[in-house]
C-alpha cells in the first residue's frame, strides 16, 4: 500500500522511537491493549518499508506514470487515428476480403501478408498487417487500412501486439514496459510489479495494526494528515495493486517464464489450435506466414468456413506457414464476453481441420487471459481503462505523501530518524522460521524479489553492525 518510505513508528508502533510529536500522548491511565502474537513482526514490517519505499518507488512512479498514460491512450489513439480506423462513409455492401487484400498490396506491395483483420464494425476499416517491412521494426507490422466497401487505402500505420496498438500506444507501451532499453529495460518493470504487493500487504498490516482513533483523516494536520490520507487510499486501492503486481507477473522475463513453467507442469498451459493440415491442438501458435495473403481456395472461402463455424468479428486471418500448413482464423475480442476462439482450414479443400473453442481452455488459461486483459485496459473498455488510470494517480499520490511523511517525520532532516534495525531478531522463531520458509519460497518463483530482499537484509546487517562497532568505541573512549 505505502509505495514510499513511511518510515513512522506510528504506522508499526515503534516504541523505541517514541510517539511523533504531532500525535497527543495518551494518558497514563489509560489501558494497554495486550500485544497480538503478530506483534513482533510489526517492527520488520516497517524495516521493509523503509527500503522498499526508499529504493522502489522510484520504478513505482515511472510504471505509475507510464500506466497512466497507456490507460489513456486508447481513447487517444480513436481521435488521432479516426482517419485510417473508419470509412468516409458507410456502404450496403463489402467487397471481398480478397479483393480488399489486393488493394492493398497495390498500394503497399511490400513485404508479405502476415495477417488480415477484416472490418470488425460497419464504419471500420479492414487491417491487412504486412511483416518484413523495410524501415518497420521486426517485431512490429505494417497495418495497411481499407475502406471494405470502396477498396480505398486509407493509410498505413505501424501496428504492435494482439490488441493492435498503433504508433501513439505502441510507443507508451514500450516506454511502460521496458524504457525503449529492450529486454534489459524489461527488469525495471519486473522489479517494480515484484515488489508492488509486498508493499501494498505490508502497508495494510501496518495501518489495520494502528489504533482506529489513529487512523482518522478529518480534524488533523501536519504529518498525522499525510499518514491518515495516505493509510485511506489506500487501504481502498490495495486489491488493485496486488492484482496489477500479480497480472503484471505474468508476462514479466524471470518470474512469468517461472509461471509459464508452473502451469504447464499442471497441464493449464494456453492452447493454441492446430496449424498443420492434420489438425490436433497445439501447445503453440501458428508460425509466421511466409507467403503473400492467397493460398488454395483462397481468402474468402476460408473466412467463410470460419463463419460456418461460429467465429463472429473481429477475427484475424493468419495464411499459411508453409505447404505443408493450414490457414488460421482467430477471434480477436479481447472486451468481454471474450471471443478467442479459432479454427484451422486446409488450404487445398477449404474444410475446418481442428477447432478450439475458448470453453475449452483450462482454467488458469482463462484466468491468465482476463488477467492481462483486465491489466491492459481491453476487457471492460473505456471503464477499464479508467479505473487504471485512477489506480495509477493513487500510486503516484501514495509515493508523493510517503516522501513528505518522511521529510516531515525528520523535521527537515535529509533522511529522517531511522528505523531501529535487526528487527527481525526480535520475531520469534516460531513465526520467523515459516515466514523465513514462505519468503524462500517467493523468492525462487519471483527472483527479482528474492534476490533484492536478499540483498536488503545484508545491507542492513552490514549497517548495523557497523553502527554497533562506532557505540562501542565511543562508549570506550
Amino acid at each position: 500500500m505505502s509505495t514510499a518510505p513511511s518510515t513512522s513508528p506510528s504506522h508499526g508502533s515503534d516504541r523505541a522511537e517514541g510517539p511523533p510529536s504531532d500525535e497527543a500522548p495518551q494518558p497514563a491511565t489509560a489501558p494497554t491493549p495486550s500485544p497480538s502474537r503478530w506483534a513482533p513482526l510489526r517492527p520488520l514490517l516497517l524495516r521493509l518499508h523503509f527500503y522498499a519505499g526508499v529504493l522502489v518507488a522510484p520504478f513505482l512512479l515511472l510504471a505509475a506514470v507510464t500506466g497512466f498514460l497507456y490507460a489513456g491512450a486508447f481513447q487517444a489513439e480513436k481521435l488521432l487515428y479516426a482517419h485510417e480506423l473508419t470509412v468516409a462513409q458507410v456502404g450496403h455492401t463489402e467487397l471481398p476480403i480478397s479483393e480488399q487484400v489486393t488493394a492493398a498490396r497495390k498500394a503497399h506491395p511490400e513485404g508479405t501478408v502476415s495477417a488480415i483483420r477484416p472490418a470488425p464494425k460497419a464504419d471500420a476499416t479492414t487491417r491487412v498487417l504486412l511483416s518484413g517491412v523495410k524501415g518497420v521494426d521486426p517485431d512490429h507490422s505494417l497495418a495497411v487500412f481499407v475502406d471494405p466497401y470502396t477498396g480505398e487505402v486509407r493509410g498505413a500505420l505501424e501496428q504492435y501486439g494482439a490488441t493492435g496498438a498503433l504508433p501513439l500506444r505502441t510507443w507508451i507501451d514500450e516506454f511502460h514496459r521496458d524504457l525503449h532499453l529492450g529486454e534489459t529495460g524489461r527488469l525495471y518493470s519486473e522489479f517494480a510489479a515484484s515488489w508492488l504487493w509486498v508493499i501494498a500487504g505490508g502497508g495494510l498490516v501496518l495501518w489495520f495494526s494502528r489504533r482506529r482513533a489513529l487512523r482518522k483523516v478529518r480534524g488533523t494536520s501536519g504529518r498525522r494528515r499525510t499518514l491518515g490520507l495516505h493509510g485511506t487510499i489506500g487501504v481502498w486501492a490495495a486489491a488493485g495493486f496486488v492484482f496489477l503486481s500479480a497480472t503484471g507477473l505474468t508476462w514479466s522475463t524471470y518470474a512469468g517464464a517461472n509461471i509459464d513453467e508452473l502451469r504447464t507442469s499442471l497441464g493449464q498451459a494456453t492452447p493454441s489450435v492446430s496449424a498443420a493440415a492434420g489438425g490436433a491442438h497445439a501447445g503453440h501458435g501458428a508460425s509466421a506466414p511466409m507467403g503473400g495473403g492467397e493460398h488454395g481456395v483462397g481468402l474468402d472461402k476460408v473466412l467463410a468456413a470460419a463463419r460456418a463455424e461460429g467465429l463472429g468479428n473481429p477475427v484475424e486471418i493468419v495464411p499459411p506457414a508453409d505447404a505443408h500448413s493450414a490457414y488460421v482464423v482467430q477471434q480477436v475480442q479481447r472486451s468481454w464476453p471474450e471471443k478467442q476462439d479459432s479454427v484451422a482450414v486446409d488450404p487445398t479443400s477449404g474444410e475446418v481441420t481442428d477447432v478450439l473453442r475458448f470453453d475449452d481452455y483450462p482454467l488458469l488459461a482463462k484466468l491468465t487471459r482476463w488477467g492481462i486483459d483486465l491489466h491492459t485496459g481491453t476487457l471492460f473498455g473505456l471503464v477499464n481503462q479508467i479505473a487504471l488510470m485512477l489506480l495509477a494517480l493513487a500510486l503516484i499520490l501514495l509515493i508523493v505523501w510517503g516522501y513528505r511523511m518522511w521529510w516531515q517525520r525528520g523535521r527537515g532532516s535529509a533522511f529522517g530518524r531511522p528505523v531501529p534495525r535487526g528487527a527481525w531478531q526480535q520475531v520469534p522463531p516460531q513465526l520467523l522460521v515459516p515466514a523465513a520458509a514462505v519468503v524462500a519460497v517467493l523468492g525462487y518463483f519471483v527472483p527479482l524479489l528474492g534476490i533484492t530482499l536478499a540483498a536488503f537484509v545484508v545491507v542492513d546487517v552490514v549497517l548495523g553492525e557497523i553502527a554497533h562497532r562506532r557505540a562501542r568505541r565511543t562508549a570506550a573512549g
